[in-house]
């Protein structure tokens, strides 16, 4: 009896041995079938993306991360895709699949490019100064995100750029919503936007303009002395600027600007050319 509970113990595990190694054949077949699955899809997007076809391109794509979402290929897929949807002006599925990407697959080695895409989709929903700028502040977030965490890289040079180009727009929002307060007579917050643009913008196009609405606040509230300082500020940094021309006014109620000679010059060459019809 023994040797028989022996025998059935020893059978059972050369059983059992050889059904997982035919199970586990089977599974490295299926792994290979679905791999080249995957690896044929993704190919296959990046074909339509040649031909223009993104719509398509993103489909394939992410079938390719489902096929085999443990390979090396999945998190290329979904940046793939996104890219597919960011063609397209897809923006809002394009951040969705980036943050998908981000949380799933956080020690991808394409993580800038994410980023950068990511601020890029961001940055192409701004509308301009009036409207809803928070877009404009996301995209603003992950570009310096780029610059700490990258800033080798290409990505990092053109965030640069970009965030330039996002604090004049975000320089014009303060701008425009301190004329709007001029408008209204609220003086206070008129101030207190254009001083934001010193404090924050101050390498962008809009530091005279604020400069000049200060003197000009300042000097309707009747505080001669701030009105000066800021006059003094603008002719020192830009005396040679049409808001520096417009803060003399401030001061020379009959200041009139001179004609220049080139005008004079342009004005006859015009006269010539009218009198030949």
């Amino acid at each position: 009896m023994y040797k028989l509970k022996i025998f059935f113990i020893i059978f059972s595990l050369i059983f059992s041995y050889s059904c997982s190694k035919d199970q586990e054949k089977v599974v490295l077949v299926k792994e290979k079938n679905q791999k080249q699955e995957m690896i044929s899809n993704y190919e296959e997007g990046m074909n339509l993306i040649e031909i223009g076809d993104y719509f398509a391109a993103s489909k394939k794509f992410l079938e390719a991360e489902i096929l085999f979402p443990q390979s090396q290929w999945a998190p290329k897929s979904v940046l793939m895709a996104s890219y597919s949807y960011y063609m397209q002006d897809y923006y809002s599925l394009a951040i969705e699949n980036l943050k998908r990407y981000l949380n799933t697959y956080p020690n991808d080695k394409n993580k800038a490019y994410a980023h950068y895409l990511l601020a890029m989709c961001y940055y192409e929903t701004i509308e301009g100064e009036k409207r809803d700028l928070a877009p404009l502040i996301l995209s603003k977030n992950e570009l310096n995100f780029i610059i700490r965490n990258y800033p080798e890289t290409d990505y990092a040079y053109d965030a640069r750029f970009k965030i330039d180009l996002i604090n004049d727009i975000l320089a014009a929002k303060e701008i425009y919503i301190g004329r709007h307060y001029i408008k209204k007579k609220k003086w206070i917050p008129a101030i207190n936007r254009f001083k934001n643009v010193l404090q924050n913008y101050d390498t962008t196009v809009y530091v005279e303009e604020a400069i000049h609405r200060l003197v000009e606040v300042y000097h309707i509230l009747g505080m001669e002395d701030e009105s000066l300082k800021y006059a003094s500020l603008l002719g020192y940094n830009y005396n040679s600027s049409e808001w520096y021309e417009e803060t003399y006014k401030i001061f020379n109620k009959k200041y009139k600007k001179p004609i220049s000679k080139n005008k004079k010059e342009n004005s006859k060459i015009l006269g010539k050319i009218k009198s030949l019809f």
